[in-house]
């Protein structure tokens, strides 16, 4: 490995023992070599660091933090990484053999775009794939595509030019850190992150076809953790607003729109029956064009949601194996 590799690949690890022999290794077995590993150990309490410890080569640096959560885990490696183009991979994700091969390349042949990603395929607890696909927008983005979930459409899949995280940095008072992810969230800090980049920079994002993520599917969940994350996205659309009134004035609608039928699916796939409908009729009242714009994933989920919130459990779970359950990840349909 060169004293400056060309990619700088962050891997947050925090108790994730059952998943993270397989992110490491689709890190180490990349057929681009030119890339370092900076697991970054967020003070869990289980082996997964351990495991690290073993499977780590050359390429491979550990960063050991007190406990700051996901985005304070990120802000970690990414301040200590060396490359030009910054990867982000979560520890119980995995990513296909070439990616870094593919997203290297197209940063290179195109100096402007600052974040290039590309489609993920779905997986379970096990890591088998479960036939579904997350398909974001091929080509040019807007800030729109961005921050209406379109583009980047899960914590795996960017790869960053350097220079557009660091053009879009934040440098809170009170602390040498620099926060590339608002360390304020506990969730949608990703979110922040895609949309600041795209309002506040020069840099282009630009999507990839296929799929290079693996991403999996956490069938657990709260009805707690839904209220939790539109809070904490409704934290987001407000910070935007602060800096970019005219924008939200444009898309905000859209947005929370398309934020409610996703933690619509997710209250679906933790069956809770009195949030499912609720929030699945926010969804469209917040932006009426939804049923227009996306009439079969919307009318998908108003009538899974409508099915869960009033039949009795089991004719519901014959419906629901018959036509099977809607997925619950962002543009998976």
């Amino acid at each position: 490995m060169s004293s400056s590799p060309t990619v700088s690949v962050i891997m947050p690890v925090y108790n994730v023992e059952r998943f993270v022999v397989q992110a490491i290794c689709s890190v180490l077995d990349q057929t681009f070599g030119d890339s370092e590993l900076i697991v970054v150990d967020d003070a869990g309490s289980d082996n997964s660091i351990a495991l690290c410890e073993v499977l780590a080569d050359h390429r491979t640096r550990i960063v050991r933090q007190a406990n700051r959560g996901l985005a304070g885990a990120r802000n970690t490696g990414i301040a200590a990484a060396r490359g030009e183009f910054i990867a982000l991979l979560d520890s119980d994700d995995a990513w296909t053999l070439t990616k870094l091969e593919q997203h290297v390349a197209h940063l290179h042949a195109n100096p402007e775009v600052g974040v290039s990603y590309a489609g993920s395929i779905l997986i379970d607890e096990d890591g088998h794939q479960i036939g579904i696909r997350q398909r974001p927008r091929v080509g040019p983005a807007t800030a729109r595509h961005v921050f209406c979930g379109q583009t980047v459409q899960n914590g795996s899949v960017p790869v960053f030019r350097r220079a557009a995280l660091e053009d879009a940095a934040i440098r809170p008072t009170g602390t040498d850190r620099v926060w590339y992810f608002d360390e304020s969230l506990r969730r949608s800090e990703d979110v922040e992150c895609w949309a600041r980049i795209a309002l506040t920079t020069k840099w282009r994002f630009e999507g990839l076809p296929g799929a290079t993520t693996l991403y999996r599917v956490n069938n657990g969940g709260l009805s707690a953790d839904v209220i939790r994350q539109l809070e904490s996205w409704e934290r987001v659309y407000e910070k935007i607003s602060a800096y970019a009134p005219d924008f939200i004035a444009r898309h905000g609608a859209e947005a929370r729109a398309r934020e409610l039928r996703y933690l619509a699916r997710r209250a679906f796939q933790i069956g809770d029956r009195g949030l499912v409908l609720r929030l699945a009729i926010d969804a469209v009242r917040a932006w009426p064009k939804l049923l227009i714009a996306e009439p079969r994933k919307t009318l998908t989920t108003l009538a899974a949601c409508t099915l869960l919130r009033f039949l009795p459990d089991r004719p519901f779970q014959i419906v629901a194996r018959a036509f099977g359950a809607p997925t619950v990840m962002r543009g998976a349909l």
